[in-house]
């Protein structure tokens, strides 16, 4: 199935209510994007080598620090690492909802500190 399917209907017959698993894969290996979205959890330096990883190949990683932050010498070293290879690539990390995630971005791609909507 694929995007054009998503958007504007496909010959499905299921129901719609019933649930639908979208693998990323198929849109990984069809469409050839020049950046992908990543997400990742993060509880240690291990995962943080990950995380770093993706950045450096270029693609955007949404981080949930949540079970990092229980660890107050692994938070502070992880997010510091983190504040590093956004400044090596030229990218930008910023947190968000209540500091429980972090966004990292490769080169050429700025997050915006302005909120839309919600009387922000």
């Amino acid at each position: 199935m694929g995007l054009r399917d998503l958007l504007f209907g496909s010959k499905d017959t299921s129901s719609p209510d019933e649930y639908k698993d979208l693998t990323l894969k198929e849109y990984e290996l069809s469409e050839n994007p020049a950046l992908l979205v990543k997400v990742a959890t993060v509880t240690g330096l291990r995962e943080s080598q990950i995380v770093k990883d993706q950045v450096y190949d270029g693609n955007i990683v949404i981080v949930d620090i949540t079970r990092l932050k229980m660890d107050k010498i692994n938070y502070e070293r992880v997010m510091k690492d983190f504040y590093q290879v956004a400044r090596d690539v030229d990218g930008d990390i910023v947190g968000l909802g209540d500091q429980q995630y972090v966004i990292i971005t490769p080169k050429n791609v700025k997050i915006s500190r302005d909120r839309i909507g919600g009387g922000a």
